[in-house]
């Protein structure tokens, strides 16, 4: 726990390269002795070594490099051409300012920049870059608190990792199986990434309001706890009516506050909701179930959604089609794996939600299981696809043969789904009704 009264500072990894060009909006120090950094800079990768250029002043540092600002209150930066949405469809580059400091660091024979500032200044930015401004106060409440829980746990988890010194293992693979789930293994050098692999971080770029700042200073130091510990509080765009275990997407490790939940005040009726016969699957999926998340509500999802997340609106229920060429094409690109032609997809195993945990991929060259869903949603799409809650048809003749992919959901369905948390601060939940909705058992605990 961490000390009452006083924010806990947090490093941020924002962007890498060899070369990474930026703009100090005001004035800079590196260091007690250095003079004063302003306006444009170039920070390069130099034989093991950081090499920042400012107009006339050159850095030359083996270690860190650590540039802080002479008011802290009143100074920002700029990282330009930030690569944000990384491998997803609407992945993109833009200019982006932030507050705090600005460290660098190497690895990989490139550079890392690296945003350091109070985990609450972070949030503040993290609920405006995570959705509308202008969402329910209470939806914005309970964001708020998930994303200090989530972000509070990592940081633990990974101190208590290295407090272990053995390799954090996240991939296994045979001749038959690939297996893998993507977490803590990316970030060794700082305690989050600033894209949606950890939480959509983007500075002072998307302006806060009034109303984020508000429920930021009403939820100051709020988290969610379970036994004494600080919950790893997960969350994605939309569960598509079910929520699904955390075991079941990353580590095998079961977490009694994400469990399976109906995004429904009551059981959709028609459904049988037990996941793991491809019948009731199948039912689900191509059904229209009753959920707080099944929205076409406009208002509310220009309140949940950025405007990118915009130019994708079927989330709830979605389709996606390949011919068998395209396919073959695809899973090789995505995989590194020649399956030669691929006659048949085959879920043999799906989660408490219907998400596919482990996919048979049968081709005439070779046949390889894979897992877990973000394996499978990144071998089966440029990008990702929304979820891996599908279920496959096949279409076509012997000679003409395609696949279509039908699906529910959009993101990993672990924990908080935003848009159904989104429809229930505008039907009225307070936050500690939306929290207690999707991580049952949970305590919501002041710690700072």
């Amino acid at each position: 726990m961490k000390e009452k009264g006083k924010a806990p500072e947090l490093q941020v990894g924002i962007c890498s390269g060899e070369q990474i060009s930026f703009t100090l909006n005001s004035i800079f120090r590196e260091g007690k002795k250095s003079g004063s950094l302003k306006g444009g800079c170039i920070a390069r990768y130099s034989g093991g070594k950081i090499l920042l250029m400012n107009g006339a002043n050159e850095i030359e540092s083996g270690r860190p490099l650590l540039l802080t600002p002479e008011d802290i209150n009143d100074s920002s930066f700029t990282l330009h051409a930030v690569t944000i949405g990384v491998d997803f469809h609407w992945q993109r580059r833009e200019d982006q300012v932030f507050r705090g400091s600005l460290k660098f660091i190497t690895g990989d024979d490139k550079i890392t920049a690296v945003n350091v500032l109070s985990i609450e200044d972070y949030l503040t930015s993290v609920i405006s870059s995570e959705m509308r401004a202008t969402s329910s106060e209470e939806f914005l409440k309970a964001h708020a608190v998930i994303s200090r829980s989530w972000l509070l746990a990592q940081i633990e988890k990974s101190r208590a990792i290295s407090k272990t010194r053995k390799k954090y293992n996240a991939h296994t693979r045979t001749g038959t199986e690939v297996v893998r789930w993507y977490d803590r293994e990316d970030h060794r050098n700082y305690d989050v990434c600033a894209d949606d692999h950890c939480q959509r971080y983007q500075g002072i770029t998307r302006a806060s309001t009034p109303a984020v700042v508000k429920v930021i200073d009403k939820t100051f130091g709020e988290v969610l706890t379970y036994d004494g510990s600080i919950c790893d509080t997960r969350y994605y765009k939309c569960c598509g009516g079910m929520t699904e275990l955390f075991e079941n997407v990353w580590e095998p490790v079961n977490h009694p506050y994400l469990q399976r939940v109906i995004d429904n005040p009551s059981p959709p009726e028609g459904f049988n909701l037990e996941m793991n016969k491809e019948e009731t699957s199948e039912k689900w999926i191509i059904g229209n179930p009753d959920a707080f998340c099944n929205t076409a509500e406009k208002k509310i999802l220009s309140q949940v959604l950025n405007d990118y997340d915009q130019e994708t609106n079927d989330f709830f229920r979605w389709k996606v089609t390949y011919t068998q060429k395209e396919l073959n094409e695809l899973v090789k690109t995505r995989t590194g794996i020649d399956f030669g032609t691929i006659t048949d997809l085959i879920p043999l195993e799906r989660g408490v939600s219907g998400r596919i945990k482990r996919l048979r991929i049968e081709g005439t060259l070779k046949t390889m299981i894979i897992g877990k869903e973000l394996e499978i949603r990144k071998s089966l799409s440029k990008s990702h696809l929304y979820s891996s809650c599908f279920i496959v048809e096949k279409t076509g003749s012997d000679g003409e043969k395609g696949f279509i992919l039908h699906g529910a959901g959009w993101g990993h369905g672990v924990g908080l789904c935003q848009i159904g948390a989104a429809v229930m601060g505008a039907k009225g939940y307070s936050y500690r009704e939306i929290l207690g909705h999707y991580f049952p058992g949970a305590l919501l605990n002041k710690i700072y």
